[in-house]
């Protein structure tokens, strides 16, 4: 421990003085407990809250009585919001000065381990600077504050030992890590910078495969089945890290939705909420000078060179080579422009193969700069899907194009067709942003990331 004042012997002499007896909770402590438990779904989860409301009005209670000048916030803490309650255990979000603390609820168990969620562990939006131990004497209405371990300590000490997340996503640490003596936290918080305890930088990152794994794992997250039974550690990651997917996730498991509108409903604030965490678009403006994106090259898309468009007459799209994608495109935006669409000849493409369910689907993405209507600069989004080779268009397939919440169009591919391709198409101010999902009949969807001209 460094940066000590010239009061730390004082300070601790004063702390040795404290009477080790455990802190008593008010009813009003234990009612407001109840309350808070009572927004949780899961009995498990619900008498763990209860057990972490204690801990923290305890700790509050425990911490005022021997220092009264350092300021405790609780108002974001994890208890107090039943979307973290619900799927992290601990309190956390928890701060004193500048200190983040995270509450580890140890009941009334004696073991020789302590079982702490991985979340608090290895996702930097809630990892503390120092992790207390309390037991929650709820018998007897009594709180003690049993011991604490700094967060740097515990990882050299997690690496050294090699210890390895459970299925569960707990961690087992070993109790003799902890410091015995509660009081010395008093010490640090007082005496010690933050900065002294390094703590990782916050990143989420929601690649489109995470994306489509928890969009197709709806019905699932809906059941309030456990999510590490559901979703891997790095699939459930970026929900458990964010605020508003743990809102969304909330909803979908208490609002209890039917089949149809409100599952589609769900999917799309689950796209708009990712839209937001990761504030990604693809920018196809850049398009039209020759260059993708980071982003869209991270998703694979492949840019076309200018349009070589073939004269009318084109043969039909039926037998186009699609093992050639360009000719495969030249061909489609030649028969659109056959067929009345006006695609000026400056107007820029791109595609990019993905899967979903079962089917090799593939995505032509048009753009160009519409001319000015009423001195208003607007751009059109031209959007084609189609097959891989020796794939098909399944029946009932949706394209669906929309801004907002605000569905703009549909395409569906219908029974007893031949269609190869279905396709939208929308013209809009600069400033708009364009959402594209792909969804098959049995719920599977992908959503692609907001199309902007910026």
């Amino acid at each position: 421990m460094t940066n000590y004042n010239i009061e730390t012997d004082n300070l601790l002499l004063d702390f040795e003085s404290f009477s080790e007896t455990g802190i008593e909770l008010s009813d009003e402590q234990i009612d407001r407990a109840v309350e808070l438990s009572d927004r949780i779904i899961d009995p498990e989860r619900q008498w763990q809250t209860y057990l972490n409301s204690l801990a923290l009005f305890g700790f509050t209670a425990w911490l005022e009585e021997r220092d009264n000048t350092l300021v405790i916030n609780s108002d974001s803490c994890s208890v107090m919001q039943p979307s973290y309650a619900s799927y992290i255990d601990g309190v956390f979000n928890l701060t004193v000065g500048e200190y983040k603390i995270c509450l580890l609820t140890n009941g009334v168990a004696i073991d020789e381990f302590i079982s702490i969620d991985r979340a608090v562990v290895d996702l930097p939006e809630y990892i503390p600077h120092f992790y207390i131990l309390v037991n929650v004497v709820e018998e007897q209405a009594e709180v003690i504050i049993d011991s604490f371990i700094r967060h740097d300590e515990m990882m050299q000490r997690k690496q050294t030992a090699n210890i390895s997340a459970d299925a569960d996503w707990t961690y087992e640490i070993p109790l003799a890590w902890f410091n015995p003596q509660p009081d010395d936290i008093l010490l640090y918080l007082r005496c010690l910078e933050s900065s002294t305890i390094a703590l990782p930088d916050s990143a989420t990152t929601i690649t489109d495969d995470i994306q489509r794994a928890i969009e197709s794992s709806i019905p699932q997250l809906q059941s309030g089945e456990s999510l590490h039974q559901i979703l891997t550690w790095s699939q459930a990651a970026p929900i458990l890290s964010n605020s508003s997917l743990l809102n969304w996730l909330y909803e979908l498991q208490t609002a209890q939705p039917s089949l149809g509108d409100s599952l589609a409903a769900l999917r799309d604030r689950l796209f708009n909420t990712i839209s937001e965490v990761t504030q990604t678009a693809i920018n196809v403006k850049s398009w039209l000078s020759n260059e993708l994106d980071e982003l869209a090259q991270s998703l694979s898309w492949t840019l076309f060179p200018s349009l070589d468009l073939a004269p009318s007459g084109l043969r039909d799209l039926e037998v186009v080579n699609r093992e050639s994608p360009p000719e495969e495109f030249t061909a489609i935006v030649t028969q659109l422009r056959d067929s009345g669409e006006d695609i000026p000849p400056d107007a820029r493409g791109a595609f990019r193969d993905f899967d979903l369910g079962t089917y090799a689907l593939r995505m032509f993405v048009v753009t160009w700069e519409v001319e000015e209507t009423e001195g208003i600069p607007e751009w059109s989004l031209l959007v084609v899907l189609g097959a891989q080779p020796d794939n098909y268009l399944p029946q009932g397939l949706k394209l669906e194009l929309k801004e907002g919440e605000t569905i703009l169009d549909e395409k569906i591919v219908p029974e007893d067709t031949n269609d190869s391709y279905i396709y939208t198409q929308v013209i809009g101010e600069l400033q708009e942003q364009f959402i594209v999902s792909v969804a098959l009949v049995n719920g599977e969807i992908i959503t692609f990331p907001n199309f902007v001209f910026d």
